[in-house]
């Protein structure tokens, strides 16, 4: 095997800050991408004249039937991961790894924001899998509505956040393909939020939100019950 280079420790620690410029650059390019980001336009679900029906999508989950604005679950911004659905026995190991890497959804929703898988296939196949990989993060069946294909899934993966205002529904961030490989964190999906961190430290427009960094974090069973 071709293992790196046997340098001294002088050495070792001169190409560590060297790498370190390069990697700060970087972090600070990822922070200003997120501030565009959070300036981005939205369009509304179900069109510009409609009145609030989250695009009139009918998913199917564990206690029945729910809307789009459901999926919120009263809070006011949704990260939909779209999970390809194989069917049958066949389960996408990609779409796997990247359900196992998710956090805790707990830091999520102190931050106002809900996080729910979707996968064109029958709730029936979709819950013993879901059991076996022992997730708890809710996973809803879009089988038998347009959603996949309106939110650029089809029928492989895709990553859409949303914002609601009461009833109306916005999607304001799409991404797939190797987009969806660096992201795991609470950190990272609120970056992909309008709303982001809501941290003071943020390049945020005027009027969003914001506290103190660090402050708003909790034990992930800490979280008053309003929070989560």
């Amino acid at each position: 095997m071709n293992h790196p280079q046997v340098v001294s420790a002088q050495d070792w620690r001169a190409a560590r800050e060297a790498l370190l410029v390069k990697e700060k650059e970087h972090t600070r390019a990822l922070d200003a991408l997120a501030a565009e980001r959070r300036r981005m336009p939205m369009v509304r679900i179900g069109g510009d004249g409609e009145e609030g029906d989250g695009g009139g999508y009918v998913f199917e989950g564990p206690d029945g039937p729910a809307s789009l604005v459901d999926l919120f679950d009263g809070r006011r911004q949704l990260i939909v991961y779209s999970f390809m659905w194989l069917g049958g026995d066949t389960f996408c190991s990609g779409c796997s790894m990247f359900t196992d890497n998710i956090g805790h959804l707990s830091h999520l929703h102190a931050r106002d924001t809900s996080l729910v898988l979707v996968s064109r296939g029958p709730l029936a196949e979709i819950t013993p899998f879901r059991e076996r990989m022992g997730w708890t993060i809710p996973w809803f069946s879009s089988l038998g509505n347009d959603f996949n294909d309106d939110m650029d899934a089809g029928d492989g993966f895709a990553l859409n956040v949303f914002l609601r205002d009461g009833d109306a529904v916005y999607r304001t961030y799409s991404t797939a393909g190797r987009g969806v490989e660096r992201l795991g964190s609470g950190w990272t999906f609120l970056d992909l939020t309008p709303f982001g961190r809501q941290e003071t430290w943020e390049d945020s427009p005027e009027g969003r939100q914001q506290t103190q960094p660090y402050a708003w974090w909790r034990l992930h069973d800490e979280y008053d019950r309003h929070e989560v």
